[in-house]
């Protein structure tokens, strides 16, 4: 197999796992959410704290806990770049549903996955997800933008 092969091939399977992943996010399968976190992982996730490396089932569990029905996800402009040993993709996001509290949710927010070969497959080692913040003093998170 060519070098140019085996990164389409590559590139092919990191895709298939982004999407599985959000496809289990939108079913709140914990399990499917975390199947491909590396041993390593280390998250910069939307909600507190500022680094975590233990995002579990449990704690998945909990969240989806507080939505009524599916949560809407998209994954867009999706971009992976690949190498030998390890990769990297970022897109936006977007996440729509309701809360148990009426609360309805319509957030675009921006992940960039880092992802190291090991073995033959891909792990996901790094999650950083973020929201732009209004720096006119307030700090409100900028959850009006849209792509």
């Amino acid at each position: 197999m060519s070098i140019q092969d085996a990164k389409a091939t590559d590139e092919a399977r990191i895709r298939a796992m982004i999407e599985e992943r959000a496809n289990a996010l939108c079913h709140k399968d914990s399990s499917g959410v975390i199947r491909h976190q590396g041993e390593d992982f280390v998250q910069f996730s939307l909600a507190p704290p500022l680094i975590s490396t233990d995002a579990n089932v449990k704690g998945f569990e909990a969240w989806f806990a507080t939505w009524r029905g599916q949560i809407g996800c998209e994954v867009r402009d999706l971009n992976i770049t690949v190498s030998d040993t390890a990769a990297f993709s970022y897109s936006l996001n977007h996440m729509t549903g309701t809360k148990k509290d009426g609360q309805e949710v319509d957030l675009w927010f921006r992940q960039t996955l880092c992802f190291r070969k090991i073995d033959d497959g891909w792990a996901v080692v790094h999650e950083h997800e973020s929201v732009p913040f209004y720096m006119d003093g307030s700090f409100r998170a900028a959850i009006d933008l849209k792509p």
